[in-house]
């Protein structure tokens, strides 16, 4: 498992360490430790999660998605508020035509997601960003996008601290996503 880049109380008031404590010490370590156990002995325990996500299917693909969409959520997540840069400010500005549009398609789309999934914002394959949703542990990797960022719709993710209120979550998730870190996905 990647380790937290901060504290597990660290998001509150937006994310509680409760929370904290069961999405990323829980959810993604039982992902984490099943690809472990499906992959031991075999070659592919030797493969990036970039290459299983890429090749893999099954119980393999589910486990080693999900561990990658969660370290990739938690790793976009701040406890301190980040600009966005202005490369990426140019980039949302051309596909979105504004800031808070993006923020507003991002929240729509993630809401949408009938059941369980992720939202994202990605680089699509003409190059543009784009916002897109991927059910259950699907990922834009394998459709050749590259991800800048992700919200965990899946209800693990929010119900200790918003219940049945997905999008009051996610507008929480929004405060806290680090742009320098979106920016830094940003391929050039």
């Amino acid at each position: 498992m990647a380790p937290l880049p901060y504290d597990k109380a660290a998001l509150e008031p937006l994310m509680s360490r409760e929370t904290i404590e069961y999405h990323y010490g829980k959810h993604y370590a039982t992902y984490v430790d099943n690809l472990n156990r499906l992959t031991e002995g075999r070659a592919e325990a030797d493969m990036t999660l970039d290459s299983l996500i890429r090749t893999a299917v099954g119980p393999v693909f589910n486990n080693a998605a999900q561990a990658w969409n969660h370290q990739f959520f938690f790793e976009g997540l701040t406890p301190m508020p980040t600009a966005v840069p202005d490369r990426l400010m140019h980039r949302i500005a051309v596909a979105f035509g504004s800031f808070e549009t993006l923020e507003e398609r991002f929240i729509s789309a993630a809401t949408g997601v009938f059941g369980s999934g992720w939202a994202w914002l990605v680089v699509g394959l003409d190059g543009q960003l784009t916002v897109m949703t991927t059910p259950n542990a699907d990922t834009p990797l394998r459709d050749g996008c590259v991800p800048l960022l992700t919200a965990d719709v899946w209800e693990h993710a929010y119900y200790i601290d918003y219940r049945n209120r997905r999008a009051d979550y996610l507008k929480a998730v929004w405060k806290l996503v680090d742009w320098q870190k979106v920016d830094a996905r940003l391929p050039e």
